[in-house]
């Protein structure tokens, strides 16, 4: 059944698969994600924003750059009783995974990132998968948050690395794939992405697609984000993304990584039921639920939950790989 599971794809050949005919390419995304996954089945995650705006970095399509006026307030480090209340809210909707992001270009060993070890205890205590976006990792810190309990993390590429620079100047993308190996180190799982929208060509998607299919492991998710344009930012004016490049980009992706949960994430509130049920067609089996996306808007809990009942949907359950190979060894 490992027959597809491959680090070695060439940029030759991903060009193939991208531009294959879209329903054709649905079809072959279809059987692969049928082939390694149960396609009724959908990872639902909650991201919260629990340190907001006033970073120091310059992403372009970012409304919490400090540089850009977007009307977002900064907010301090939230406390952990408030986060813990969010994770039960969330847990109760349906979420089994729980996301923390902070604004931060790198995290700092002082008593923030204290405060944030103690949030991601608690949270996995819950029985809720533990994600944590904060910026730049040592390798250090990355081994502290899985000594916590960190699931996941999540340090997105954005895009390739030769349109990278067109979008951020602040850090590099080497200092991006460091972060990335920090993570793997400390044997957290890895949650990487991108966004599409940026003013990229399709060269660049491929490109980034490339990077990501040919890491020694694949990431265990896999954000395709939309760009979704923000007054006060450089792309404020970027026109949406067509819900066929979405598709497109998702078929794509689960082509390349059979295994991987494959997150149909920003940009959904500008898509039907009906383009949202195509990308899971293409192999989506991951979403962001509730109604904000840190500072950007987002599907409520209870349209997800009547699009799930429609389409016979059902949430992942947390921890699913670690309960599965516990079974079988006892099998």
């Amino acid at each position: 059944m490992q027959d597809d599971i491959r680090n070695n794809w060439s940029i030759e050949e991903i060009y193939e698969i991208y531009n294959t005919p879209v329903l054709e390419l649905i079809l072959r995304a279809a059987n692969v994600h049928k082939k390694y996954n149960d396609t009724a089945e959908v990872q639902v995650c909650t991201l919260l924003s629990i340190k907001t705006g006033g970073c120091t970095e310059d992403c372009a399509y970012c409304p919490q750059a400090a540089r850009y006026n977007t009307g977002v307030n900064v907010h301090a480090l939230m406390k952990k009783d408030e986060v813990l209340a969010y994770a039960q809210k969330a847990k109760d909707a349906g979420s089994t995974r729980f996301c923390m992001g902070a604004a931060w270009r790198e995290v700092r060993d002082n008593r923030d990132f204290d405060r944030v070890l103690e949030m991601v205890k608690g949270v996995n205590e819950m029985g809720m998968e533990v994600c944590c976006t904060l910026g730049m990792l040592s390798e250090t810190q990355a081994q502290k948050l899985a000594d916590a309990g960190l699931y996941a993390y999540n340090h997105n590429l954005d895009t390739s690395s030769e349109y990278y620079e067109q979008i951020i100047t602040t850090r590099t993308y080497e200092d991006r794939l460091d972060t990335l190996e920090h993570v793997r180190k400390a044997g957290v799982s890895v949650c990487c992405g991108g966004i599409i929208g940026l003013g990229e060509k399709h060269e660049d998607r491929i490109k980034m697609l490339h990077t990501l299919s040919t890491m020694p492991e694949h990431p265990e998710s896999v954000p395709i984000n939309a760009l979704v344009p923000v007054a006060g930012t450089p792309l404020e004016h970027n026109q949406h993304v067509d819900v066929w490049d979405m598709v497109r980009m998702i078929a794509t992706a689960r082509i390349l990584m059979p295994k991987a949960m494959v997150r149909l994430s920003a940009g959904r509130t500008s898509m039907s039921v009906s383009e949202q049920a195509l990308c899971f067609m293409a192999g989506a089996n991951s979403i962001f639920a509730g109604d904000k996306l840190l500072t950007t808007p987002n599907p409520s809990f209870e349209e997800d939950d009547a699009m799930f009942n429609l389409l016979g949907l059902k949430p992942r359950v947390a921890f699913k790989e670690e309960k599965e190979f516990a079974a079988e060894a006892l099998a």
